[in-house]
């Protein structure tokens, strides 16, 4: 093989390998209650699933009504069985209406990502 060639194979090597370092941050998969959802009582926690592993001790979870006012909810923490999943208790039962949840995550090689989302509770 010739010296050309190797170099090219190094370099795609570490394109790939930069390119893979730079995807990794926790990115939200699933949602309890779905994103967008409608549930017909009031959760009693909000359970988010993400890409990787986060730190709870730097990430959070909001939640407010349509109007914004802020819904009281637990310190999240994560699933003992899942460092991916993060929970926080909802502290009183929600009235129905439309409810945002607002978030921030910091992974375990400490990317953070942070978006919203809504869902409804049925009356």
């Amino acid at each position: 093989m010739s010296r050309l060639s190797m170099s090219r194979i190094a370099a795609s090597l570490a394109f790939v390998l930069v390119a893979s370092a730079a995807l990794a941050h926790a990115q939200l998969q699933k949602a309890i209650p779905a994103v967008g959802g409608t549930v017909t009582a009031s959760p009693k926690e909000i359970r988010l699933k993400f890409s990787e592993g986060v730190e709870p001790r730097f990430s959070g979870i909001a939640l407010a009504t349509e109007a914004g006012a802020t819904e009281p909810i637990g310190k999240p923490g994560v699933d003992p069985a899942d460092n991916s999943v993060l929970i926080a208790i909802v502290s009183e039962a929600l009235k129905p209406g439309t409810y945002t949840v607002t978030w921030h995550a910091v992974s375990v090689d400490t990317h953070k990502t942070q978006g919203s989302f809504n869902f409804t509770v049925a009356p």
